[in-house]
């Protein structure tokens, strides 16, 4: 479980075949072979851990689903360890379970020195995003500030284009698109329910 509050901006060593090697000096301190950490939004295992680097192994459900396989050798990712019980939640609760990969529209920068961002999603994803309702965009917590079918606006603070993927975001990027947990079970309840 994560909060989508990016810890540090990791750099890709390598993607060979399903393997992703991502240099990181801050996350790699404490996380060892075995635990979790949400890379560019996706919840993946350390298989390999050194000093400066974690080492990912990706299935291939990871590379059908997310936008990962499409990442180079210093391609910038954002990096997350996962929450604790005794942590603040910063953002909202997300799983790292990428719902599907949505493309970049437009960026429109402000005066103040923040964005609004453009993303569509995939179709099916839409009857689950909601205005002001939470939204992993690459494992960054978000607010939805704006619909338009398939369409969604959100507005990006400085400090969020400083500290994330997010400030070097361009027309046409893939991005990992997580909705909120809730709309995804209750939806799956109403389903279940017939209604």
């Amino acid at each position: 479980m994560f909060t989508g509050i990016v810890e540090e901006l990791g750099s890709v060593r390598a993607l060979d075949g399903g393997r992703l090697v991502v240099s990181c000096p801050l996350v790699a301190t404490d996380s060892p072979i075995g635990v979790s950490v949400a890379v560019n939004g996706t919840c993946l295992t350390v298989v390999e851990q050194t000093d400066e680097a974690l080492a990912f192994d990706l299935s291939g459900e990871t590379l059908d689903r997310t936008s990962l396989g499409l990442v180079r050798t210093g391609a910038t990712v954002n990096l997350e360890r996962p929450v604790t019980l005794a942590a603040r939640l910063g953002g909202h609760l997300v799983q790292g379970h990428v719902d599907g990969v949505g493309r970049i529209e437009a960026v429109d920068p402000h005066q103040d020195g923040g964005a609004t961002l453009t993303v569509r999603i995939p179709d099916a994803l839409e009857p689950l995003v909601v205005q002001k309702g939470s939204i992993a965009i690459d494992g960054v917590s978000l607010t939805v500030a704006g619909l338009d079918g398939p369409e969604i606006r959100i507005a990006l603070i400085p400090h969020t284009l400083a500290a994330t993927t997010l400030g070097a975001a361009a027309v046409g990027d893939p991005v990992n698109i997580e909705v909120d947990m809730i709309g995804r079970y209750v939806a799956h309840l109403m389903e279940r329910s017939g209604r």
